[in-house]
């Protein structure tokens, strides 16, 4: 049973995130945070396998408590901004996966089961842009040489 802590203000949100996550056999959501104070606390105390967590939240933002909750728990960034700021930011805190909002229930599903299973997941739409942007920052790759014996 995979078991999951949910971070996000807004109640029907986290409402909405429940149900779908609670109607999944293999996941069990196990507290609810309205802030990134909670989520920290909670997580903490709870030890869940995976923090679904929002970035914009009053008291404590979510990428300040994702860098909080390193190695303590595996952290699903889920939100509505699809900015780069909050995916490196997120990424640089130590998130396990950045999920957009728009997702739809199976993709939200298979995100936290892949969080749980210690993978990366990082949303669809947003990977063209990570990648681009890595590559640009990358130092240009070495000219290799054919190796003969």
């Amino acid at each position: 049973m995979i078991r999951v802590v949910i971070a996000d203000d807004q109640v029907a949100v986290r409402t909405g995130l429940s149900l779908i996550l609670d109607g999944a056999p293999d996941i069990d959501v196990v507290a609810e945070a309205g802030d990134g104070n909670e989520a920290v606390a909670l997580a903490r105390d709870l030890r869940p396998d995976v923090l679904v967590m929002d970035i914009r939240m009053p008291r404590k933002d979510g990428i300040t408590a994702t860098r909080e909750l390193a190695g303590v728990t595996d952290v699903l960034i889920m939100t509505t901004f699809d900015l780069d700021e909050y995916v490196f930011g997120a990424l640089h805190a130590g998130a396990a996966g950045f999920l957009l909002k728009s997702a739809d229930s199976d993709a939200l599903l298979q995100a936290v089961r892949t969080v749980a299973r210690g993978e990366g997941m990082i949303s669809p739409s947003v990977t063209r842009r990570l990648i681009r942007s890595f590559a640009e920052r990358a130092p240009p790759a070495r000219r290799r040489t054919a190796w003969t014996p």
